[in-house]
């Protein structure tokens, strides 16, 4: 089955729903902090099970996979014509609005991995120096698995935009490759071939 824009981009717009689902769950579901308990010289960290890494990890892979099919859509040949890439980096509304999405995945990937590296942790952990009046057991900081699944949100948002644009530069270029017009001396070659053509068949026309 060929490809097509419209169902590349429901492609598109499904996997950066699902990111953004999964990283607002993923916001949902994180504990406020583990449970110190006072030991002897140490403070031991006892966090409660939770789905928190598995909708982070989600929510990051379908922002991969909606960045990847994005590009993929954005520069692929539809119906056998693919315009060279100097077509669209010629127009600055689409390199803009490009750059602008390139640079939402990047922040979104970076929001949505920091919570998982900082939350990743075992069931009980061990920590030291710690005042025991004053122990806590801090998990990622709030809001920044939120950020990054608005981020995925907007991502996607944009890779719509870029696939309208895209389609107007590859329009744009095509209208433009069919309508060149040749030489003149190529036309002029060609209209005295015709003639001569046509001169022909007079001849043999009134010969017979």
């Amino acid at each position: 089955m060929a490809a097509t824009m419209k169902k590349m981009s429901v492609l598109v717009a499904a996997l950066g729903i699902l990111s953004f689902v999964f990283g607002i769950l993923a916001e949902i579901k994180k504990p406020a902090a583990g449970v110190p308990i006072i030991g002897r010289g140490v403070i031991i960290c006892k966090y409660p099970s939770d789905p928190t890494l598995a909708f982070a990890w989600l929510s990051f892979g379908f922002l991969v996979a909606c960045s990847a099919v994005g590009w993929f859509s954005v520069f692929y040949g539809y119906k056998g014509r693919k315009a060279p890439t100097s077509a669209f980096l010629q127009s600055s509304i689409f390199v803009s609005f490009f750059t602008i999405n390139l640079g939402a995945i990047g922040l979104a990937a970076a929001l949505l991995l920091w919570p998982i590296m900082t939350h990743h942790h075992p069931k009980y952990n061990i920590t030291g120096n710690q005042n025991p009046s004053s122990a806590t057991c801090p998990t990622a900081k709030t809001g920044v698995l939120g950020g990054g699944a608005f981020l995925s949100l907007n991502s996607f948002l944009l890779w719509l935009a870029c696939f309208i644009l895209a389609s107007n530069v590859r329009d744009d270029y095509f209208e433009d490759l069919d309508g060149v017009k040749k030489p003149t001396h190529i036309e002029e070659a060609e209209a005295r071939r015709t003639a001569a053509l046509e001169d022909d068949d007079s001849s043999e026309i009134t010969i017979k």
